[in-house]
């Protein structure tokens, strides 16, 4: 029986290709995760008294867009915290962002651009949606280095005119995931004319957009507003995962021009998997609340004041401007995760399974990616652990 080859060249997912470089091997000491970007701040104190009312709207079916009041609370979302006003047939609720990042794709990418295969390009390292996402529909995926040398943030205007032609989709995260380097207003601006000059959409993943240590990073919607691009130009996602603190949740919203979102919509009415509807109405109170968004945010701003301190004066170490990950170098990611596991049970995640081998280099090697998610006494010791370890 045959099988597609476009997914064949696929690596093992990061987390159980973990699993094989560490679980045979016994940790060094008591376990400590720091891996995942699976946030362990208190979930809002409501959930449970919403989902209890609600109870009942598990037994119909949930609006496939999302509900007026969720749609409307994500609209009042956006325009506090960006200063745009958007209708509501201009966004749509996810069934988790990486859904909408994944089916954007498939309902808004071209059979060809330029007579050719399309391209789409994403940074590198990335969120892994992005590669297979553009696999699915047949695209060429580009990787763009992300590097200390550009700023932890692709540089989509050095590449070849011909690339540019053809490419369809760009996509982006700010703050980015793994590094945590936050694309200014004039970056999202540049790629914004790139993408004009070379008739191209921008999906931005802003799913780390409320956690920051001194500065809320700026948004692609607002930066489109002041510039006036064209609506359907760009896409935006962003989750209730990291910002609330849910990510079983698995509730998003994607925000895009209108043609767009007609197309975006009428894929999920045909093979889309909608929110239950007591989700939803948790996810409504969630965009409507801030104050345990700021608690939240304060915690987590707490434990970088934490790993400044940790590893201060050690040279090459720099704390990220947002996002919850270290993105800390060394000489090789694998051998040191493998080493910090063994010598003190600490465990990370390789760089490199964030990454795809370009010729013979992998931006991600020389690095591993820390979650600062732990409880901050936990946090504190597993970084101590690690700097001894890895560092001293």
């Amino acid at each position: 029986m045959a099988f597609p080859e476009r997914f064949s060249n696929l690596p093992d997912y990061a987390f159980p290709r973990l699993r094989k470089l560490l679980d045979k091997h016994a940790p060094g000491g008591e376990p400590i995760a720091m891996t995942i970007g699976e946030p362990r701040h208190a979930m809002p104190d409501f959930v449970g008294r919403i989902l209890a009312e609600n109870l009942a709207g598990f037994g119909v079916y949930p609006p496939n867009d999302g509900t007026s009041e969720l749609l409307a609370a994500i609209a009042g979302w956006i325009a506090r915290r960006y200063g745009v006003e958007l209708s509501q047939d201009r966004l749509m609720v996810l069934n988790g962002t990486r859904e909408g990042l994944f089916n954007a794709a498939i309902a808004l990418c071209p059979e060809e651009k330029a007579g050719k295969r399309p391209v789409v390009l994403m940074p590198n390292p990335f969120y892994q949606v992005y590669a297979v996402a553009a696999l699915a529909v047949g695209a060429e995926p580009v990787y763009v280095p992300a590097t200390a040398a550009t700023g932890f943030l692709p540089d989509y205007g050095r590449l070849p005119k011909d690339i540019l032609d053809r490419t369809a989709i760009a996509y982006i995260c700010s703050p980015a995931n793994p590094q945590g380097a936050v694309a200014s207003a004039d970056y999202l601006a540049d790629l914004l004319a790139l993408a004009e000059r070379h008739d191209f959409r921008v999906f931005a993943d802003e799913c780390y957009s409320e956690i920051w240590r001194k500065t809320a990073p700026p948004g692609l919607l607002a930066v489109a507003q002041a510039q006036g691009a064209d609506p359907e130009r760009v896409a935006v996602f962003h989750s209730l995962s990291k910002r609330s603190n849910l990510p079983g949740l698995r509730s998003g919203f994607v925000a895009a021009g209108l043609e767009a979102m007609a197309r975006i919509r009428q894929l999920r009415a045909f093979a889309g998997a909608p929110l239950p509807l007591p989700l939803q109405r948790v996810a409504e109170a969630c965009w409507q609340d801030e104050a345990h968004v700021e608690a939240s945010r304060a915690l987590y701003q707490q434990k970088f004041h934490d790993a400044a301190q940790v590893f201060a004066g050690h040279q090459g170490i720099a704390l990220p401007d947002g996002g919850f990950f270290l993105w800390l170098p060394v000489e090789d990611g694998e051998a040191a995760a493998l080493k910090l596991w063994r010598e003190t049970g600490v465990r990370v995640l390789p760089g490199a399974y964030l990454s795809r081998d370009v010729g013979d280099e992998n931006p991600g090697k020389g690095y591993i990616r820390v979650a600062l998610v732990a409880p901050r006494q936990e946090t504190q010791r597993g970084l101590t652990q690690l700097r001894d370890c890895l560092y001293d």
